[in-house]
């Protein structure tokens, strides 16, 4: 029996999504992760086209027609995003990963269904500030749960996975959406003719254009279902997880050893005492005891609220560590002022700026982009392990100036003739298309990759916490300011974003560092720190010393052992 699992050890390893296929259980709880990318891009991209419906806005007139309130209603899920991010790091580690993942469930789905049975404007501004807390949280715990129960070798690869489940969340956000609104026709009323706009160009007014008893035609139901139908994806995840460990990480730092073990053979495939898996489970209590260490060495007499806040102050304090928050910072902040959810948000709007006729037609366009989306993600998936992250941070940045520039130049030179010159309105519509392409292989998913890559081990999942709150803060200003920009300034709106581009740009090269193919240490080079060195270094004589072996290889006294718990 030992020779069978030293020869089985022996044999070549998979690389990459091959150790997926080959290891169903670790399948699943990758796919399952994936379902709640899935669950953040279908609320993200579902509220841009109903807030075109007119059965919407027959019932919610103020949040239809008013560009600054309808701000507000996107925003709104944003904010709630960025508290329940931050707030999630602690929660996380009280309760565990996989129950916190079954909590944000829980919250996700009441205030799916507030939404989508709301009857006033109060009732669905509390059921997208619901919502938006599970997102938040969940857009916190999955990566790390993926990061705790996944291994080494495919863990960037995934964090791409989660990108591109977000995109096909989004993709068929924006085809449900299309499909639901003509439930009843696509007009309210039918009989009454639009009010809004002026001359030929008329519009809906939701104020005007809606009889007495309210929409004859689009039925209520076009934009209840999109905004009921992400309750299913949710359930499903929320049962699921039932079925799968919580991370064998937690459960270590928890003192559940001996359901930590198990936890890690069923997701390697191995017996508990495999050697491989007796190894794993050493490197992470060798982990968990240098973090203890690094506590009482800093942090003496500190606890609870004040160990939290002296920890996060270091990042400030600490020149190397500030260093590397600044730029998982600003990756996450150009990756929002860059315009990638202004476009999901009001893509409708924008292709309808752009000349396109009637809502059905702009929710078209926006399904395709939909389809765009999702599909240049996959370059990432491929290529960022083998290219690496700079070239194609940089080469995104300036395909999306590039992109904005000419769609803004566009829209200045015809302003409102567009609708006569269909050549101009659909190249405008094409760079619309090409700049999705630059941004999906780019910042899209290599903002949320590098945050897990470049902090060291003991202030990583702090560091993340205020990462992702950064990238909901960002997220909620554009939200909240894009439509009176669309409104006020319109063609400048694309210049502003193409603006954040070139900025993007100047600062991946001048700032970001080649992550590819590096260790933890060859990043500290490049930072200025000793940390992630020293750390290393003191967590492989910790484990060797709960081996019993000494460092340079000799055996070593239980005497030797027993100080090494006791130091530390």
């Amino acid at each position: 029996m030992e020779l069978d699992r030293v020869s089985a050890g022996d044999q070549p390893k998979k690389k990459g999504y091959g150790i997926l296929f080959d290891n169903p259980y670790l399948f699943g709880v990758a796919l399952f992760a994936s379902l709640g990318g899935f669950l953040f891009g279908y609320d993200q991209g579902v509220v841009s086209g109903v807030l075109t419906m007119e059965s919407f806005g027959a019932k919610f007139p103020r949040v239809f027609a008013d560009s600054g309130f309808k701000g507000w209603f996107v925003a709104t899920i944003l904010l709630a995003a960025w508290f329940g991010s931050l707030l999630n790091g602690i929660i996380a580690d009280r309760i565990g990963r996989k129950v916190d993942i079954m909590v944000s469930v829980v919250i996700f789905v009441i205030g799916s269904a507030i939404q989508a049975g709301a009857i006033n404007i109060p009732m669905l501004f509390i059921g997208r500030a619901v919502a938006g807390l599970a997102v938040g949280m969940m857009t916190m715990v999955i990566p790390l749960y993926i990061s705790e129960v996944s291994l080494p070798d495919i863990r960037g690869g995934l964090v791409v996975l989660q990108q591109l489940s977000i995109t096909i969340g989004i993709l068929f956000s924006f085809w449900i959406d299309y499909g639901t609104h003509y439930i009843g026709g696509v007009r309210c009323a039918p009989d009454i003719p639009y009010s809004g706009g002026s001359g030929s160009d008329r519009t809906f007014n939701p104020y005007n254009d809606v009889g007495p008893n309210g929409c004859t035609g689009q039925s209520d139901a076009s934009w209840r279902i999109p905004l009921a139908l992400q309750i299913l994806p949710a359930l499903i995840l929320g049962i699921g997880m039932l079925f799968y460990p919580d991370s064998p990480r937690w459960l270590l730092m928890r003192e559940r050893d001996e359901e930590a073990m198990s936890t890690l053979s069923r997701l390697r495939r191995k017996p508990a005492d495999h050697p491989s898996v007796v190894a794993e489970s050493l490197e992470i209590k060798a982990t968990i005891l240098l973090e203890n260490t690094y506590i009482r060495d800093h942090y003496a007499g500190l606890s609870g609220i004040r160990l939290h806040l002296a920890q996060y102050g270091s990042m400030l304090t600490n020149f190397g560590r500030f260093k590397r928050l600044a730029i998982g910072c600003c990756v996450m902040f150009f990756q929002q002022f860059m315009g990638c959810n202004a476009m999901i948000y009001y893509a409708p709007t924008m292709f309808a700026s752009l000349g396109l006729d009637g809502n059905t037609t702009s929710l078209l366009a926006t399904g395709v982009y939909g389809i765009v989306n999702c599909l240049s993600t996959i370059p990432a998936l491929l290529f960022i392990d083998r290219v690496g992250r700079r070239p194609l941070l940089m080469s995104g940045a300036a395909g999306t100036c590039i992109s904005l520039v000419i769609v803004g130049a566009i829209i200045a030179s015809y302003g409102d003739t567009l609708a006569e010159n269909k050549a101009a309105g659909w190249a405008g519509i094409a760079f619309i298309y090409i700049y999705d392409v630059n941004f999906s292989y780019s910042f899209a998913p290599i903002g949320w990759v590098l945050p897990s890559e470049i902090f060291p081990l003991s202030i990583r999942s702090k560091a993340i916490s205020i990462t992702t709150s950064t990238t909901w803060m960002c997220n909620f200003i554009i939200g909240l300011v894009t439509p009176d920009m669309l409104e006020k300034i319109t063609w400048g709106t694309y210049i502003f974003f193409a603006a954040f581009c070139l900025l993007a740009l100047a600062f991946t090269y001048f700032f970001i560092p080649e992550t590819q193919g590096r260790t933890l240490e060859d990043m500290d080079l490049v930072f200025g720190d000793g940390d992630a060195h020293e750390e290393k270094e003191r967590i492989r004589r910790i484990e060797a010393q709960l081996r019993g072996v000494g460092v340079d290889g000799r055996a070593e006294g239980k005497d030797d052992v027993e100080t090494v718990h006791q130091e530390v």
